[in-house]
């Protein structure tokens, strides 16, 4: 066995070789091969994706742009302190049963009619809360849309704020 039947045996490795840029070796597919491959034999799917995708930036967007935030109980309790103004916009019967301390009643369709006489708390923290934190979502973009600057919505509302043991205050007068 001479040195022609090595090289003769290496010549179909060296011909076969691929440089490392050229991506996967034959028969196996790289990940952005397999993606595309994907994509393609799926177009529903995909299309669907990008759907929901562009949805969720769409609405996370819209939430940003209108001004309100969410406040967790314990960051209300801080912003409380530090001066905040709650404003509770369920009904009289329920604010009645129980309500956060120095809470304020305005009713949720009421609060355009009433921004005037809250004018003095534009540039300070309002948080405005309900009993789950939906009706007061709208409330707080609502207040945002007519110049309040700090406003912010009690996520979960008062759930939420049960759920971490805080207090409410009842109303005695009868």
């Amino acid at each position: 066995m001479g040195t022609h039947t090595i090289f003769r045996d290496l010549r179909p490795a060296l011909y076969n070789a691929r440089p490392f840029f050229e991506g996967a070796p034959p028969g196996q597919h790289t990940a952005m091969q397999a993606l595309t491959q994907h994509l393609i034999q799926h177009p529903y799917l995909a299309a669907a994706a990008v759907i929901l995708l562009a949805a969720v930036i769409v609405m996370e967007t819209r939430a940003r742009a209108r001004g309100a935030s969410g406040v967790s109980p314990g960051e209300a309790v801080r912003l409380m302190n530090k001066g905040a103004l709650v404003i509770d916009v369920r009904s009289n019967d329920a604010f009645a049963a129980g309500h956060i301390g120095d809470a304020r009643n305005i009713a949720a369709a009421d609060l355009p009619a009433q921004a005037e006489s809250l004018k003095r708390f534009r540039e300070k923290p309002v948080v405005i809360c309900c009993d789950t934190g939906v009706i007061s979502g709208g409330a707080a973009r609502r207040l945002a849309a007519l110049g309040f600057t700090q406003v912010a919505n009690l996520r979960g509302g008062l759930n939420a704020w049960r759920q971490d043991n805080l207090p409410l205050v009842k109303d005695t007068r009868g």
